[in-house]
C-alpha cells in the first residue's frame, strides 16, 4: 500500500478551511451549542426497528470496507455574497483534491499540522499538498483535524452508531429514485452530545442499508454559534455495498435579511476501485481480451507508420496512466458521442486523419480540455456547464467549439513528447502524476490553435457555435474574479489565456449581449448539471433531467455549486458484451445530439440534430467513417 497519508489532509482540508472563514481562530471546530430537542414519543413498530437494526450492522461493514479503500476526494467550495438582482452570487472560491486513504483517517482521533508557510497564486502540482494553498489566506495557520468531521459526513458515525447512543424517530415512507426507503430522525441519546450526528436517515427498506442523511454535528461550546449543515448521498455500487458518492455543504448567514447563505460546498468520492502500476508488472503476461489473432496478416510498418505508431504508444501510455490515477473516466457511452462531435468537425471541414479521434472525461472540477496525441481531454465541469438545453442546439454549439480547439491541435501537430512511450518514464506514484506529466500546450500552441478554430468553425453547419460559444465565454467572463479555483487548470489548456482574456477572445464578439435579466437567454448551467459519475467503475453517466423553465433571473446558477440530489438505484450486474458489428464505411457526420441513437451513412452536409431538452441517457454506438473514432473497452480494474 502506498503511502498517502499527506494527500489524504486534501480531501479533509475543506472543512477547517470552511470553519476558518466563518469563526474565531481560537474556535476551530466542527461542533456547537445546538440546542437539543427530544424526539416526538413515538413507538417504533416491529419492522422500524429490525431494519434500524439491519442499518447499524450493514453500517459497521461499510466502514470496514472503506478503511480498505483510497479513493479520489475532491472538494470545491464557493463563498457567496449577496446581490440585489440575483440574491447571492460566488465572491470566492477553493478546490481540493487528493487520495485519501481511509485507513488511516478512520479512528483516529485528530491530525495536526505545524504552522504553514508559502506563497499564494501559480498552478499547483496533481496532489501537493493542499495546506500550500490554504497559505495565500494567511501566511501562518495552524489547523487540527478530528475524525468526525470530514468522515462523518460520510459515514455518520465511525465509532459508535448504535442504539446507546443514538435515539430513533420514524418520520415517513420515502422514496429516492426507484429506491424506497425509509427516513427517521436521529439524535444522541446522552447528555454528551459532543461531535454526534443530530439529523434525518434514508434505510432502503432491501437490506437495511443507510443510502442518505443530513443534518449537523450536535455539541455544546458556547462560543460557537453556527453549524455547517450537509446532505450526504451513497450509491449501490456493487451488489448489497452502498458507498459514500457526494455531499453537500451549506451554511447560512445569520446576518442576512433574504435568507442567503454564507459559503456553499460539494465533495464527491471516486475510484474505490484503482489499478496502481508497479515496477512488478512491466513483464508479466496479460491476456488481451476481445483481441482478434491477426499476426500472420501483419503487414510490414514504413518509416511514418512507424514514426505515427511511436506517438500512438506514448499517447496510450498517459492515457492509460491517468486512468489508473483515477482522473479520466473510464470509456463510456458519452464519451463516443464526443468522438461523434469531432469527426463532424472533421467532416464538414473535409479533413481526414490517419489516425481516429477518441474523447474522454477528466472526472475534475475546474474548467479545462486538452488533446494528448488523436486522444481529446475535456472536463466534466466544462461539459456540465456548457449543457444548455434549448430547441437551438445550444448545448452541441458549445461542445463543437470545446472540441474544435483541441481538434486543432490535432490538427497542426501539436503533440506529446513521446519520451512517454517509455513506459519506465510513467512508474511513479499517483501523487506525481500531474508534477510529472506537463501536458498543457505552450503560449504559442493555444494562440495557433485558436486562429485554426475560427476556420474550423466557418462551415454552415456550424454557424450556430461561435455565437453560442461566446454567450457562454462572456457569462465565464464576468465570474472570473470570483472563480479563480474553477478556472485554474490542473492538467491541461484553460479557456483563459490571462486573467481578463480568453483564447478564444474573438469569439465573445460574436455572440449576443449577456442580460441575466433575459428569461430566454441562459448563457451557462451551474456545475453537476449535466453527467453524474460511477464511483466504483469511474464511467461518466449522462443524466435524465427534466427540463426546468427559468421563472425569473434568479434561476439562472452559471458555474455555481448546487445542492446534491442523485437518483438513486439498486445495482444490476453489467450484462455480458455482444459481438462488435462490423465497421460500415463513409465519412459523413453524425447525429451528436447528446441524448439521441447515433446514425450512420448521414448525406455529407446534413446538420446535427437539436439537441434532446430532456436529456435523456445515450446508448449509442460509436460513429463510424474516417473521421470517427471508437472507444477501446475496458474492464474493471483489480481492487488494490
Amino acid at each position: 500500500m502506498m503511502n498517502f497519508r499527506k494527500p489524504s489532509l486534501a480531501g479533509l482540508m475543506f472543512l477547517s478551511l470552511l470553519t476558518i472563514s466563518t469563526v474565531p481562530a481560537h474556535a476551530i471546530s466542527l461542533f456547537g451549542g445546538k440546542k437539543k430537542e427530544d424526539l416526538p414519543a413515538r413507538k417504533l413498530t416491529a419492522a422500524q426497528n429490525a431494519l434500524i437494526d439491519k442499518a447499524i450492522a450493514r453500517e459497521k461493514e461499510v466502514i470496514k470496507v472503506v478503511k480498505e479503500r483510497a479513493p479520489l476526494v475532491e472538494t470545491y467550495i464557493q463563498n457567496m455574497k449577496p446581490d440585489v438582482a440575483l440574491l447571492q452570487v460566488p465572491e470566492s472560491d477553493q478546490h481540493f483534491l487528493g487520495r485519501v486513504e481511509f485507513g488511516k483517517i478512520i479512528g483516529d482521533s485528530q491530525y495536526q499540522t505545524a504552522a504553514v508557510h508559502g506563497k499564494s497564486g501559480g498552478k499547483l502540482g496533481f496532489f501537493k499538498n493542499s495546506l500550500g494553498y490554504l497559505s495565500g489566506l494567511s501566511k501562518s495557520l495552524h489547523l487540527e483535524f478530528s475524525e468526525e468531521g470530514f468522515v462523518q459526513m460520510m459515514l455518520v458515525d465511525s465509532k459508535d452508531f448504535n442504539r446507546q447512543m443514538y435515539k430513533f424517530g420514524f418520520v415517513r415512507n420515502d422514496f429516492l429514485g426507484t429506491v424506497p426507503t425509509m427516513v427517521f430522525d436521529v439524535e444522541p441519546a446522552s447528555k454528551s452530545t459532543r461531535g454526534r450526528f443530530f439529523g434525518r436517515i434514508w434505510i432502503e427498506r432491501r437490506n437495511g442499508n443507510i443510502v442518505r442523511f443530513n443534518g449537523s454535528f450536535a455539541g455544546t461550546q458556547k462560543d460557537i454559534k453556527e453549524f455547517y449543515h450537509f446532505d450526504s448521498w451513497r450509491t449501490n455500487v456493487q451488489e448489497d455495498l452502498w458507498l459514500p458518492t457526494s455531499f453537500y455543504v451549506e451554511e447560512s448567514d445569520p446576518k442576512s435579511t433574504e435568507s442567503t447563505v454564507k459559503f456553499k460546498a460539494v465533495n464527491h468520492i471516486w475510484g474505490y476501485v484503482l489499478k496502481v502500476p508497479n515496477k512488478d508488472t512491466e513483464n508479466v503476461d496479460v491476456e488481451v481480451q476481445g483481441a482478434t489473432d491477426v499476426s500472420q496478416d501483419a503487414q510490414d510498418v514504413g518509416p511514418l507508420g512507424a514514426q505515427r505508431a511511436w506517438v500512438q504508444q506514448a499517447e496510450d501510455n498517459v492515457v492509460d496512466r491517468l486512468v489508473q490515477a483515477g482522473l479520466l473516466d473510464a470509456p463510456s457511452d458519452f464519451d463516443k458521442i464526443l468522438e461523434q462531435i469531432a469527426g463532424n468537425i472533421l467532416a464538414y471541414n473535409n479533413i481526414q486523419l490517419s489516425r481516429p479521434i477518441r474523447c474522454r472525461t477528466l472526472l475534475t472540477e475546474p474548467l479545462e480540455s486538452v488533446a494528448i496525441g488523436n486522444t481529446i481531454i475535456i472536463s466534466k465541469s466544462l461539459i456540465d456547464t456548457t449543457a444548455v438545453p434549448g430547441n437551438n442546439n445550444e448545448q452541441v454549439s458549445n461542445l463543437y467549439a470545446v472540441i474544435a480547439f483541441q481538434l486543432a491541435h490535432v490538427i497542426l501537430g501539436h503533440r506529446l513528447d513521446t519520451k512517454y512511450a517509455f513506459n519506465d518514464r510513467l512508474l511513479f506514484p499517483d501523487t506525481s502524476a500531474f508534477a510529472r506529466i506537463p501536458m498543457h500546450h505552450t503560449d504559442k500552441d493555444n494562440e495557433e490553435a485558436a486562429k485554426k478554430t475560427l476556420e474550423l468553425l466557418q462551415p454552415k453547419e456550424l454557424s450556430d457555435a461561435p455565437g453560442q460559444f461566446g454567450l457562454y465565454l462572456a457569462q465565464l467572463q464576468a465570474r472570473s474574479k470570483a472563480l479563480k479555483a474553477l478556472n485554474e487548470p490542473m492538467l491541461g489548456d484553460g479557456l483563459f489565456k490571462d486573467p481578463t482574456t480568453f483564447w478564444l477572445q474573438a469569439l465573445v464578439g460574436k455572440g449576443p449581449k449577456l442580460d441575466m435579466n433575459d428569461l430566454k437567454q441562459n448563457a451557462a448551467m451551474p456545475l453537476s448539471a449535466f453527467l453524474r459519475f460511477d464511483p466504483w467503475t469511474d464511467q461518466v453517466i449522462q443524466m435524465h433531467a427534466a427540463f426546468e423553465p427559468l421563472l425569473s433571473s434568479r434561476d439562472k446558477m452559471p458555474f455555481e455549486v448546487a445542492p446534491v440530489y442523485l437518483k438513486l438505484t439498486y445495482y444490476k450486474a453489467p450484462p455480458e458484451a455482444a459481438p462488435a458489428a462490423a465497421p460500415t464505411t463513409g465519412a459523413a457526420p453524425a447525429d451528436a445530439t447528446p441524448g439521441a441513437t447515433p446514425t450512420t451513412g448521414v448525406p455529407a452536409g446534413t446538420t446535427a440534430a437539436p439537441a434532446d431538452t430532456t436529456l435523456t441517457p445515450t446508448t449509442a454506438a460509436p460513429a463510424t467513417g474516417a473521421a470517427a473514432g471508437t472507444a477501446p473497452g475496458a474492464t474493471a480494474p483489480t481492487p488494490q
